[in-house]
C-alpha cells in the first residue's frame, strides 16, 4: 500500500524562506524564494506517487483556543509582515493548483490538522507518514501514525526515536513538555525541572495526571532532591495542567474529508503553471508538468514502499 504523506507545511514554508536566496520575485514585486522552494519540495513528494498527500498551514497565531487557556501562549512570536504573508498565502495557492489536500483553520494550529487527519486515517485502516522536522508530533506515533519523516534529513523517526530523544513513551511527550515547558511555544513548565526528571517522572508515572493523583509516590523515587521535587511539584500542580492543555494535541478539528479523498483535490496544470510565472517561479514549470500530467512516469515511490513493508 502506498504511504499517505501529512506535511507540516509552515515547517518547510520557513526553512526555504530563511535559507533561499531571494532570487525569485512575483509580478506584484514580493520576494518569492520561499514559494520556490516549496513548491520545489511538494513536487518531490508528489513524484514520489504517495497514495495520498495533505498539508496543514498555520493561520491561528494569537487566535488560537490556547490563547483563551493561556493568553501568553506563542507571545514571543512575531506576526507574519506582509511580505512574508504573501508567500505564506502563494504556497498554499500552489499546494491546491498541484491537487495537495491543504487545511488551515484560525482557532486550530497545523498540529492538531495533523492529529486530526491522522486520527482519521487511523479510524479507517491507514498509517499516515507525517512529514515534518518537529519531533514534538512524535506524539501521533501513539495515535497510528507510522512515521515522521524529516525529509531534508531523509531520516524516518519511529516510537525507539523518540524514546531516545525524549526519554519518554511517544504517549507521554505532552506530559513531558508540561514538566520541562518549551520556550519556542511560551509553554511555563515547572521551574528548575529539566528533561532528567520529568523522564524520571514519566517513567514512574503514566501520566501527568496520575502524578498529580499521587503525588506522595514522588520522594519515594530514587531522584536526587526528590523532596524537594515533590514539593515543586506540589506548588505548581496547577500551572502543570495548564500546560498539559497547551501541549496536548486537539485530534476533533472539523475536517469534512476521509483518508480516501486525501488523495487531493482536482489537479490543476494549468493553473500551476499559471500561478508559477505569476510568482517568478516559472523554471519549475517543466518540472509541474512532468509531475503532474497522468502520462509521465516519475520513479522514487520504491524506497518509500519498502520502508513501510
Amino acid at each position: 500500500m502506498k504511504p499517505i504523506f501529512l506535511v507540516d507545511a509552515s515547517v518547510y514554508i520557513f526553512r526555504y524562506y530563511f535559507a533561499l536566496p531571494p532570487n525569485w520575485e512575483s509580478r506584484s514585486g514580493y520576494s518569492t524564494e520561499a514559494v520556490y522552494g516549496f513548491t520545489n519540495f511538494l513536487l518531490d513528494l508528489l513524484a514520489r506517487r504517495p497514495g495520498g498527500i495533505a498539508c496543514a498551514f498555520d493561520e491561528s497565531l494569537g487566535s488560537c483556543f490556547r490563547n483563551d487557556i493561556y493568553p501568553d501562549y506563542k507571545c514571543s512570536r512575531v506576526l507574519p509582515d506582509e511580505a512574508l504573508a504573501f508567500q505564506l498565502a502563494a504556497c498554499r495557492e500552489m499546494a491546491e493548483a498541484l491537487g495537495i489536500a491543504s487545511f488551515a483553520s484560525e482557532r486550530f494550529e497545523a498540529d492538531d490538522i495533523l492529529a486530526t487527519l491522522t486520527r482519521i486515517c487511523a479510524e479507517q485502516g491507514t498509517a499516515p507518514v507525517i512529514v515534518t522536522r518537529d519531533k514534538d508530533l512524535g506524539q501521533l506515533l501513539d495515535r497510528g501514525a507510522a512515521s515522521l519523516w524529516d525529509v531534508a534529513a531523509d531520516h524516518f523517526i519511529g516510537q525507539q526515536e523518540i524514546r531516545d530523544k525524549f526519554g519518554v513513551r511517544p504517549s507521554q511527550i505532552a506530559d513531558y513538555l508540561a514538566l520541562v515547558g518549551d520556550t519556542i511555544d511560551d509553554i511555563p513548565g515547572v521551574p528548575g525541572i529539566g528533561a532528567k526528571t520529568a523522564a524520571t517522572l514519566l517513567g514512574a508515572f503514566d501520566s501527568v495526571a496520575d502524578m498529580l493523583a499521587n503525588p506522595e509516590k514522588i520522594v519515594t523515587l530514587k531522584l536526587r532532591g526528590a523532596s524537594r521535587v515533590a514539593e515543586k511539584i506540589q506548588a505548581y500542580r496547577e500551572q502543570i495542567t495548564t500546560s498539559l492543555a497547551l501541549a496536548q494535541l486537539a485530534y476533533d478539528v472539523p475536517l469534512k474529508i476521509t483518508a480516501s479523498e486525501l488523495t487531493g483535490g482536482q489537479v490543476a496544470p494549468d493553473l500551476a503553471v499559471a500561478l508559477a510565472e505569476e510568482f517568478g517561479i516559472a523554471g519549475l514549470t517543466n518540472k509541474i508538468t512532468r509531475t503532474l500530467l497522468p502520462e509521465c512516469t516519475v520513479n522514487g515511490a520504491a524506497a518509500i514502499d519498502n520502508h513501510h513493508q
